[in-house]
């Protein structure tokens, strides 16, 4: 057993000194000083790391499917009324969704830009007293109200109780309204009075448009758009006006819900219109994105980068379809973003790094310190 022991005692690879030998100077009490705080600091921002949380950015193939994109808005064009404006979306698949009402508010603004009204896009319509009926007579008493659709009914009985309605059907038929004035519903409801009433007026609109995850195109525009030999246009023609002031500024916009450090390089931005019924044109590259948080949910939600362009009109010659058009298309590569804690195993190593690194290195600065001659010793720590 005693030989066991000695072999042992023959394996230390850290043999002890007699304190006899030992000599403690002050230059060495103050590198352990210096050492000791040292340490300590070093060793406070590595626990700091190791408590912080990383995130951890990779790109992958986006190979998702049948998705939808879900995309918020919140826009305010100081001079185009809320009467006037409405929103289109279309995509490359074909599918259209034009003068888009559910999920959007609409709110009316002075020429300072204080609320007037607010209100639900499409949500009610005035009463209307003793209209014109289909078959030409007026609505009597216990009479079933049926408008007249003007021409533009699918089927015989159709009926178009709103000045709503008619524009609707005309829209669905590729006609333009070119004199509300003579559409019974309209006059009734005082659509070009409405109008006129509304002139002067801002509009901020917001909400959210369901599309399909595909490239596509929405866009704010005034008249109500319809297609007329597979052109997209819009019936400007009711408002009997030669000019739209477009200025806009885009205090949100963005594709998907927001995750932290997601930055939206169109929030707040504001474009004030020099020339008559102009055209402004977003395209933007959209970046399919998922942040996964350290408790493990899942943000599914898109990043984007956007170009500009402006396409002036001249006054009385509508050249191009005057409103805010955004084109976006889609990235093929996904980025994932991760957070995650530095493990446990990572970081005590680093602490043992740092307390080991700083020992040895005081320990050769003390070495290369020349000692004091004689026996006295200085007083220290070391």
């Amino acid at each position: 057993m005693d030989g066991i022991m000695n072999k042992l005692r023959n394996l230390d690879a850290y043999p002890k000194i007699n304190e006899d030998f030992y000599s403690r100077t002050l230059s060495g009490g103050v590198i352990t000083l210096v050492s000791s705080v040292v340490m300590f600091l070093l060793f406070f921002s590595e626990l700091r790391l190791y408590l912080h949380v990383v995130t951890e950015t990779k790109l992958v193939v986006d190979t998702s499917r049948g998705e939808t994109l879900r995309i918020n808005f919140d826009i305010t064009f100081p001079a185009l009324a809320c009467s006037i404006l409405s929103v289109d979306a279309m995509d490359l698949s074909g599918e259209q969704h034009l003068d888009v009402r559910h999920d959007i508010i609409k709110k009316r603004l002075d020429v300072h830009g204080n609320v007037i009204e607010a209100r639900q896009d499409g949500i009610g319509a005035p009463k209307i007293e003793k209209p014109l009926q289909r078959h030409g007579g007026r609505l009597e008493h216990n009479e079933t109200y049926c408008g007249s659709c003007y021409g533009a009914e699918a089927a015989d009985d159709d009926c178009c109780n709103s000045c709503e309605d008619v524009r609707e059907v005309y829209r669905k038929k590729g006609w333009a309204l070119s004199n509300p004035d003579l559409i019974d519903q309209c006059k009734r409801e005082g659509f070009l009075q409405k109008i006129k009433d509304e002139e002067g007026e801002g509009c901020n609109i917001y909400g959210f448009l369901e599309v399909n995850k595909v490239a596509g195109n929405f866009h704010f525009a005034p008249g109500k758009s319809f297609q007329q030999s597979n052109v997209h246009v819009h019936d400007l023609l009711a408002f009997q006006k030669d000019s739209f002031n477009i200025s806009h500024k885009i205090n949100r916009l963005a594709f998907g819900d927001y995750f932290p450090g997601v930055l939206n390089p169109l929030d707040s931005v504001q474009w004030t219109e020099e020339q008559p019924s102009g055209m402004y044109q977003y395209f933007i590259k959209v970046v399919p994105t998922v942040y996964t948080d350290v408790s493990g949910h899942t943000i599914q939600s898109n990043q984007f980068s956007v170009t500009e362009h402006f396409k002036g009109g001249e006054i009385g010659r509508l050249q191009s379809l005057p409103g805010v058009f955004f084109f976006y298309d889609l990235s093929p590569i996904k980025v994932t973003f991760a957070e995650q804690h530095i493990s446990f195993l990572h970081f005590l190593p680093n602490v043992c790094a740092i307390v080991g690194g700083v020992f040895t290195a005081a320990g050769i600065l003390l070495f290369h310190i020349p000692r004091p001659k004689g026996n006295q010793e200085e007083d220290g720590n070391w």
